[in-house]
């Protein structure tokens, strides 16, 4: 009935008796198309499906500068999203609002990189903006938040964890002016005495047809497990989305 073809019966019998599916979180039970949504910069926390403040461009446009990825769009205006799905979701986002990475790169040009990596949890760019050299700094809240002296870091944290809650992945994005471009960019030097700029907030969205699938698997009680290395916070948002938490001490 389902044009299934089966090598070896005796799978369908251990299938047909199977109580719990373990499932990986992105791609699979979400979209694994990150989309921003929300940001905080400094006062107030703003939704990003309307207008957007002068202040919010300016976070928007220092991210979108501290990215490698890349939206290409065909001429049937389908997004094609090369990179990391984090960095897209910036980089798409200031496409629609006027600033695309290309235009971005040719006025505020890039003199200087920190490559992101997993111990750091931080990227770094160096460029020049209105004449200025400026670093730019983006990565995981916890991290960054620490190396800034400047800004409303008190209110970054309270926004940082309400965002979590809602099951947003968060980038913070910070800053600092320098005399000289660095010889040798080091992170010691360029990623401390930083000024707090603000918060980005994104969400992969759940896929439809993964609720659907977890409440058919409910009926017929076989229990979903979803892993994800997701801080717990934002795995238990999307676990109540998708109808699989339905008690926090589960995660």
């Amino acid at each position: 009935a389902k044009n299934a073809i089966i090598r070896r019966l005796p799978a369908v019998e251990t299938l047909g008796s199977a109580s719990v599916i373990c499932s990986d979180k992105t791609g699979t039970l979400t979209q694994n198309r990150m989309t921003l949504v929300r940001a905080f910069a400094g006062e107030h926390m703003v939704e990003l499906d309307g207008g957007v403040p002068e202040g919010l461009l300016a976070l928007i446009r220092l991210a979108a500068l501290c990215t490698d990825g890349t939206v290409r769009i065909d001429e049937k205006g389908t997004e094609t999203h090369i990179g990391d799905p984090t960095e897209t979701a910036i980089v798409a986002y200031a496409m629609k609002k006027g600033m695309p990475r290309e235009l971005l790169a040719q006025e505020h040009p890039r003199l200087g990189e920190i490559p992101f990596d997993s111990d750091r949890k931080l990227m770094t760019t160096v460029n020049l903006i209105e004449g200025q050299t400026v670093v730019i700094v983006k990565g995981a809240p916890d991290i960054l938040l620490g190396r800034c002296v400047s800004g409303n870091l008190e209110a970054a944290e309270a926004a940082n964890e309400a965002m979590g809650r809602d099951a947003l992945r968060v980038l913070a994005v910070a800053y600092k002016y320098i005399d000289d471009v660095p010889v040798e960019c080091r992170p010691e030097e360029l990623e401390t005495g930083l000024t707090f700029a603000g918060l980005l907030g994104m969400i992969d969205p759940p896929r439809p047809e993964a609720v659907a699938a977890i409440r058919e698997c409910d009926s017929a009680g076989i229990r979903t497990v979803m892993i994800t290395g997701d801080h717990v916070v934002t795995a238990s948002a999307i676990a109540r989305e998708l109808g699989i938490l339905h008690d926090d001490s589960e995660a």
